[in-house]
């Protein structure tokens, strides 16, 4: 790689630090080719990106960006997922990391605040961004839906009410 692809390469993952809302560093050491395209086919659908970048290169793109607190983790074979969805790339390396033992997290960091494994998982166990919008929704919606009910509900009282009577008067 010469030096304009090196300089390339920073500049792109410097934007990508600005920009991201969590990034997860892991250790795939022993992952094959077959895990890691299943790990990036995941990242995709969950709307998150892996990339796996020379760490001396990902240092200095890592300077004067809100994670640059990762930047010791950046130690052997390390990989970075990274989304704009704060819960999205924690959530599907943790999920990876259950069924792989080859991937190891060793952190992250969700904009100044640096996460330690534990916080990973936690980040992980927290619902989506669109989750959460569903939820907020269907909260929001609720009310309406009893409203609508309790107003047709005296009605439907009523036509039970006058159905009971016509059966008993034809039974009589």
């Amino acid at each position: 790689m010469d030096r304009t692809a090196k300089a390339d390469l920073v500049s792109t993952l410097n934007g990508v630090f600005n920009e991201s809302a969590v990034v997860v560093v892991a250790h795939y050491k022993g992952l094959t080719v077959a895990d890691m395209q299943k790990l990036r086919s995941q990242m995709k659908q969950a709307g998150a990106t892996v990339k796996v970048a020379k760490n001396s290169l990902a240092g200095i793109a890592l300077e004067g960006t809100d994670v640059a607190s990762i930047k010791p983790l950046l130690k052997g074979p390390t990989l970075l997922a990274y989304s704009g969805d704060p819960v999205a790339a924690a959530k599907v390396a943790v999920d990876f990391a259950k069924t792989n033992d080859k991937l190891v997290i060793l952190g992250g960091a969700m904009g100044t605040t640096s996460l330690n494994p534990d916080g990973v998982k936690a980040l992980a166990s927290l619902p989506s961004l669109d989750e959460l919008r569903a939820k907020l929704v269907g909260l929001i919606q609720a009310p309406a839906t009893k409203i609508a009910q309790l107003s047709t509900a005296p009605a439907a009282k009523l036509a039970r009410v006058f159905g009971a009577y016509a059966k008993k008067d034809e039974a009589a």
